[in-house]
């Protein structure tokens, strides 16, 4: 395939990045009390009624959802209620009640059950505002936006490693709620993996799980989480709580965003060759010609700031660098990292763009400075931090986003 030009129009490089240690008006997840205040008064799973929502997006974000949730026990009936949201205080709108679609109690749990509710037939670019009933008892009444079919402008936040560091990781859940408050075309959140550190111990999704809903903002916003699975991440939990995304044993899958963005989420924990190899090359044949932002995201960097390379330099890389892949999204290392732009493994202005490491909570690691691909114009620090990316018809808009909001790194692309 010919090369492309790819230039990079705006660049910053950051070091080290201190801790924040005063809270102002517009960060007080920076406030010790204010935090710990936030952690205690999340849903408990106990009696008969849902806590732990979230929302889940695969493969067709533009019609359809999957709501979930949990319950302190199997309970009898479980269904989620949802309407559109209509502006004006006369509108008439219909509420339409989904039962449950997948149920059943969380592996090595003490009685806990998993709620899912598939929504399809959505509407794309529309705010559905909907609540979860389990047993007689609600949930507040929460919203979410599907993705449009259209090429108007949106935003999605990344990140991932949100593992070990809890009081961190409720830190930038609540940032996230504020950006998501603030933002209008804010719509969905891609985690990297190692949600927790040990896939098979429920108690630590559990509070994964509590935690997440402080990601809930104050007028009840959602940010659908587009799952990716990590290292940390292995054993039946991550499919009983993300329903099996890209099928059991697999989960890898595309997302159609809009018309003219896709990611597509690679699993690094199975095999990168044979068949997901060969499902990869079909998948970014096929959606190269119809995008303008073609984007990837699994957990094992191939470009790393700190570990040596997982498989997907081997097996992924050239089909990136074949298919014009724009920006490539990576976890697992704990620090934050954009790579100059790689093609054939030396920095060539039409090569593709690696970014990440991992920064939801998780402590932060010193990046190797001195590895090429992370030198000027690339960059490499440390610091808690969630990614922004804009997905614009000129441009595409990065930044990494610390506790205290300030910018950590920026970086403008250009459609191929």
């Amino acid at each position: 395939m010919t090369k492309q030009l790819f230039p990079i129009l705006l660049l910053s490089v950051l070091i080290d990045f201190p801790s924040a240690v005063s809270a102002e008006t517009k960060t007080p997840w920076l406030d010790k009390e204010h935090v710990e205040k936030r952690m205690d008064g999340l849903t408990e799973v106990s009696g008969k009624g849902p806590s732990q929502w979230r929302i889940i997006w695969t493969k067709d974000p533009a019609t359809s959802a999957t709501v979930s949730w949990t319950t302190a026990s199997k309970g009898k009936k479980h269904h989620v209620s949802y309407q559109m949201n209509v502006p004006g205080k006369d509108a008439k709108t219909q509420s339409v009640v989904v039962e449950s679609h997948r149920d059943g109690p969380y592996s090595g749990a003490e009685g806990e059950h998993f709620h899912h509710v598939r929504l399809t037939g959505l509407k794309p670019s529309t705010t559905y505002r909907f609540v979860i009933t389990s047993d007689g008892q609600s949930s507040p009444s929460m919203h979410f936006t599907t993705a449009p079919s259209d090429d108007r402008e949106f935003h999605l936040l990344f990140g991932g490693d949100s593992r070990s560091g809890h009081f961190a990781r409720a830190q930038v859940n609540l940032l996230m709620a504020a950006l998501a408050e603030e933002d209008k075309d804010l719509i969905a959140f891609a985690h990297g993996g190692d949600y927790i550190g040990s896939g098979k111990s429920w108690s630590q999704w559990s509070r994964w799980l509590s935690q997440h809903e402080l990601t809930v903002t104050a007028s009840g916003k959602a940010l659908p989480i587009i799952p990716t699975r990590g290292n940390h991440d292995g054993g039946p939990l991550y499919d009983e709580i993300f329903d099996s995304p890209g099928s059991s044993g697999k989960n890898y899958f595309s997302t159609k965003l809009s018309p003219q963005v896709a990611l597509v989420t690679l699993n690094s924990e199975i095999s990168a060759g044979g068949s997901q190899q060969a499902w990869l090359g079909k998948t970014l044949q096929s959606l190269r010609p119809e995008v303008r932002w073609l984007l990837a995201e699994y957990h094992r960097p191939a470009w790393p700031a700190v570990k040596k390379p997982g498989a997907a330099k081997k097996f992924w890389v050239p089909l990136f660098e074949q298919f014009n892949v724009d920006l490539v999204v990576e976890s697992d290392g704990h620090v934050i990292k954009r790579t100059v732009p790689i093609r054939n493994e030396k920095q060539d202005p039409s090569g593709v763009v690696y970014v990440g490491e991992g920064g939801l909570g998780v402590s932060q690691r010193r990046p190797d400075r001195n590895r090429w691909f992370l030198k000027a114009p690339g960059m490499a620090g440390a610091g808690h931090h969630v990614m922004r990316v804009s997905f614009g018809k000129k441009e595409l808009d990065y930044e990494a986003i610390l506790l205290d909001r300030k910018v950590a790194d920026r970086t403008q692309l250009r459609p191929r």
